[in-house]
């Protein structure tokens, strides 16, 4: 991680919701952005900082997140996300996030994320598939 990464900095990512980020058991004409979506460009928002600022070979995973999604989106409505390091410690980075449609903040929260080197985490993965019992066949 170079050291340019500091609190303060940030990103913001505009997006439109579609339909595919939206929840669809309330029927057509109940249509909003869903949570897990929301949480998910908020992630990709995030890695996007990161990986700015990332050396060769590195990445960053999720560690945690605490969002209060206080307001529905629309279908068609687009959207602003904004994450700001908020404190690094080590590989771990801290983000403050927020977020607003057209017409109000719609979700405030925090996310942190670990960045590592992608081939350790390969090695990692690896040794804890290789613990891993057989399937059971049906």
């Amino acid at each position: 991680m170079k050291r340019a990464l500091r609190g303060g900095l940030s990103k913001v990512e505009r997006l439109k919701v579609d339909t595919d980020r939206t929840i669809g058991f309330m029927g057509e004409e109940g249509r909003v952005y869903a949570t897990p979506e929301l949480v998910r460009d908020i992630e990709h928002t995030c890695r996007d900082l990161l990986r700015e600022h990332a050396g060769a070979g590195e990445d960053s995973v999720g560690l945690a997140i605490s969002l209060t999604h206080q307001a529905p989106t629309l279908l068609g409505m687009d959207v602003e996300i904004t994450a700001t390091v908020a404190g690094v410690e080590g590989r771990k980075v801290a983000f403050d996030i927020s977020a607003r449609d057209e017409l109000e903040t719609i979700a405030t929260g925090s996310h942190t994320r670990v960045v590592d080197d992608v081939s350790r985490t390969i090695e990692r993965l690896k040794t804890k598939a290789a613990k891993r019992p057989p399937a059971r066949s049906a």
